[in-house]
């Protein structure tokens, strides 16, 4: 054991359970959606609760955000981040879920998958430290997690034990992205926030100087492999500055059973020049490391993933698929600022359960009476230009379930201009085309409540 470190005396929580209770009349329904259960954690502005589908009757997990006054103002930026870094990484097994975001004028909630094995972190304070295949085993699920976000423009920034959760099945996965960076946030090719959680982050993040978000995360993995086969840390020190001593020093020293492979892995990874680090390509093609490697190699299918049919003058098929987040992507690249405060929409969306062909003709009828010239657009879509001018009336039509589409009317500017085109029609025209529509809608679009 390295000098002043100790191991985790954390007290143990109880095990998570495998499935919900059955649900009673008395027992919270979120938005008609989904079942509330059992509190699983809870922070300063949030609470996690497991909670059950009244759709399918699927176990999920449910992180509940509150809209108080006292709310963090960095908190929305981390909300943010969070939705938009799990979104470009759904389709890695080892990366958690996020199925929906909903809100209401109070609370936000991440709808997300349940991982029943609880936290890494948890196991390795039950067992003091994990045997070297095991160990090697969630290892190899770690670094192909994040070579996946890091292929995807994601640095996680917050690497550690506590944020690898385990499923019904033993397989890990990678959690809690709020304080990944995302490509936006490169200024010269790197980044410049200090953040995360001081035993595992790369002392370079701490320097102000600007670093690789890939490099930093590569520094994580090699603490996080030090404490899955020692059971404590390389470096703890209840003194900040004495604990960033000894990692720029390398001051630490290996337990015995840690193999002279793996000792040469951690080594290489616990460099505190980036520079010379290695990094989690270079890690990827060591021998240690694909020794008895099983990773999956199917990727899971998107949510909704369907696909809608709309015919054109050649009488061919154009297909548009739609799941859960490119709804999402269609409120300005994923801005989500609707969550936190009220805010003027230039469009206005609702659902419906006619056929995408009924849908494209009514809404050409409705255009033509109010003064426009209707043509079909390019997959399906129905563009109106007309008595407004340059204002050009856009209909795009999706398909986010099984016989359930979400239709988006909005007003662009053909020309560039600004925008006062967009005023006049939202005070003129929308109450005209909600009423000519109405025969087809199924619910319009809630500004109270946003699911997503």
């Amino acid at each position: 054991m390295a000098p002043g470190a100790e191991p985790y005396t954390c007290p143990r929580p109880p095990p998570p359970p495998q499935s919900l209770p059955k649900t009673t009349p008395t027992t919270p329904a979120l938005l008609n959606r989904y079942q509330l259960g059992r509190l699983l954690g809870r922070g300063s502005f949030a609470k996690v609760h497991q909670a059950r589908s009244i759709v399918d009757n699927s176990v999920v997990a449910i992180k509940v955000i509150s809209k108080n006054a006292n709310l963090d103002p960095n908190m929305e930026s981390r909300i943010v981040r969070e939705v938009a870094a799990m979104r470009r990484l759904q389709h890695h097994p080892n990366v958690l879920k996020i199925h929906e975001v909903m809100a209401t004028k109070t609370k936000i909630y991440l709808v997300m998958e349940y991982a029943s094995g609880g936290e890494l972190f948890n196991k390795v304070l039950r067992r003091g430290r994990l045997t070297e295949s095991a160990a090697r085993r969630y290892f190899q699920q770690l670094v192909s997690a994040l070579h996946f976000c890091h292929q995807n423009g994601v640095a996680h920034r917050d690497m550690k034990p506590q944020n690898l959760l385990l499923d019904q099945n033993g397989d890990l996965k990678v959690s809690d992205f709020g304080l990944s960076a995302l490509p936006e946030q490169l200024k010269n090719g790197l980044l410049h926030t200090a953040c995360g959680t001081p035993a595992y982050t790369a002392p370079e993040v701490m320097s102000r100087r600007g670093y690789d978000g890939a490099k930093a995360d590569a520094w994580s993995c090699g603490v996080i492999l030090y404490v899955l086969l020692a059971g404590y840390l390389p470096f703890d020190d209840s003194n900040l500055l004495t604990m960033y001593k000894k990692i720029q020093r390398k001051e630490y020293q290996f337990p015995s059973w840690i193999s002279r492979q793996a000792r040469s892995v951690i080594y290489q990874l616990l460099d505190p020049n980036p520079k010379s680090r290695m990094s989690i390509e270079a890690l990827m093609n060591l021998s240690w490391f694909t020794k008895s490697l099983q990773l999956k190699g199917e990727q899971e299918s998107s949510l909704f993933e369907s696909e809608l049919v709309f015919d054109n003058k050649d009488s061919k098929r154009d297909m548009v698929s739609m799941n859960a987040f490119d709804i999402i992507s269609l409120s300005s690249g994923l801005d989500l600022s609707g969550l936190f405060e009220a805010k003027k929409r230039k469009e206005k969306r609702f659902t419906t359960v006619e056929k995408a062909e009924r849908v494209v003709e009514k809404v050409k009828e409705v255009g033509e009476k109010l003064g426009y010239r209707v043509e079909r657009g390019k997959g399906g879509g129905v563009i109106g230009l007309g008595k407004l001018g340059r204002m050009v009336l856009v209909a795009e039509v999706l398909e986010i379930a099984p016989q359930m589409l979400l239709v988006e009317m909005k007003v662009v500017d053909a020309c560039g201009g600004g925008g006062g085109g967009v005023v006049e029609f939202e005070e003129v025209h929308w109450s005209d085309l909600q009423v000519g529509l109405q025969d087809i809608v199924l619910s319009w679009h809630s500004n109270d409540v946003i699911v997503m």
